[in-house]
């Protein structure tokens, strides 16, 4: 029987324990595994007979929480990783190899620029960034042997939105795959294989996890891409720790419950930074004033619980703003019951060049908010004290 998300985030691929009945599934806080026989482990390591052999190969909570994951978005099968960045690598050396060429957005999260421009470019993987929210500028970069276009929408951290539909038929023409990062609205308010996506990523850090408490990533597709993605990430050992899966598939439970309220408070802080004096502009996919509103009402089922904003002090007024809130939480990271603040050109993007912020739209002034679940107007009222010291 088919359930609503709001079942399925709860009761989807749910394991209990078998001998005990325990309703949580079991931390099976093990390195290696016991075979009954000889036999049975030649069986295992030949692929002849399904079953665990060593936790770097696969566990009962890490493979609960992959097939979750893709229950709820929607694809064959899924695979955890030991990090969001893990995933992003994990992804991209499965699509792409030396001599290969790939397409990201330009204003992407701030380790995977880091991982493309340091790593992925030295191993012989061609990489073009272009502002993949303009559909001709991907045609026009896509060559014979592109094989993957990476996108983030709503982007990090300017609340950029990208047409998935427009890029995966750009993308299909040529033959290559499309990834979404989906780590800002989660399953519950965008399904990208809905609009065509190959595979979907989530640094579960973030809302799938939703307390703050662990570090884990997380891609889904076909099953076959999944295979392929799992020899890479067992031979690099990516692997998630098993305590870790156990921790995200809990705070699964309440992924539909948290989304929601934070992304109800985002929308009326949103509306409030909107009239404030010090905010020269807010970027919230669901507010009108969005330049890609209609796209967001057409492509996502709610407005996300991040808001980007622009101080019209620039760099000094981010790094005070920092300094004055009490109750909003100066961290980076998103997706917790704790709202978090932070001023990219100051922390998350310091490391990149004047031209590079420039390129991917990160200007002095701009604050991200990753609003929580508390009451909002406590929210409000803090924000309210910090931008009256600017």
């Amino acid at each position: 029987m088919a359930y609503r998300f709001e079942t399925e985030v709860v009761h989807g691929v749910h394991q209990s324990d078998p001998q005990t009945g325990a309703l949580s599934m079991p931390i099976y806080q093990t390195s290696t595994f016991i075979f009954k026989d000889s036999e049975q482990g030649a069986r295992r390591f030949k692929g002849q007979e399904a079953g665990y052999i060593y936790t770097r190969l696969g566990n009962p909570n890490t493979d609960a929480l992959g097939k979750k994951i893709a229950v709820l978005e929607g694809y064959e099968a899924g695979l955890t990783t030991g990090s969001g960045m893990a995933a992003v690598a994990n992804v991209i050396f499965a699509c792409a190899q030396a001599g290969d060429h790939i397409i990201v957005d330009d204003t992407v999260y701030g380790g995977t620029h880091y991982l493309l421009e340091d790593e992925i470019k030295r191993i012989g993987i061609e990489v073009s960034r272009v502002d993949a929210s303009r559909v001709e500028t991907v045609a026009r970069a896509m060559k014979k042997n592109t094989t993957l276009i990476l996108i983030e929408t709503p982007a990090n951290p300017t609340l950029k939105l990208i047409d998935i539909a427009a890029i995966v038929e750009v993308a299909h023409q040529g033959k290559a795959l499309v990834c979404v990062d989906n780590t800002f609205l989660t399953p519950y308010y965008q399904r990208p294989i809905e609009f065509g996506a190959d595979i979907v990523l989530h640094s579960a850090t973030k809302f799938i996890g939703g307390h703050g408490d662990v570090v884990a990533g997380v891609f889904v597709g076909k099953k076959d891409f999944i295979a392929k993605a799992y020899k890479i990430a067992t031979h690099y050992g990516w692997t998630m720790a098993p305590f870790n899966a156990w921790l995200l598939l809990r705070g699964l439970k309440t992924l539909a419950l948290r989304v929601e309220k934070s992304s109800q408070n985002a929308f009326q802080i949103a509306q409030w930074l909107e009239k404030h004096p010090a905010v020269e502009r807010v970027y919230y996919p669901f507010l009108p004033s969005h330049p890609q509103y209609e796209l967001a009402k057409r492509q996502q089922k709610g407005g996300g619980a991040i808001i980007s904003f622009e101080l019209k002090g620039g760099y000094q007024a981010g790094t005070k703003l920092m300094d004055s809130v009490k109750l909003c939480t100066l961290a980076v990271s998103l997706g917790d019951c704790d709202t978090l603040i932070q001023h990219p050109a100051s922390m998350t993007h310091a490391g990149m060049s004047e031209d590079a912020m420039r390129e991917a739209y990160i200007t002095p002034g701009l604050v991200r908010l990753a609003v929580g679940v508390e009451h909002v107007q406590d929210l409000i009222e803090d924000l309210q004290q910090a931008l009256h010291k600017i």
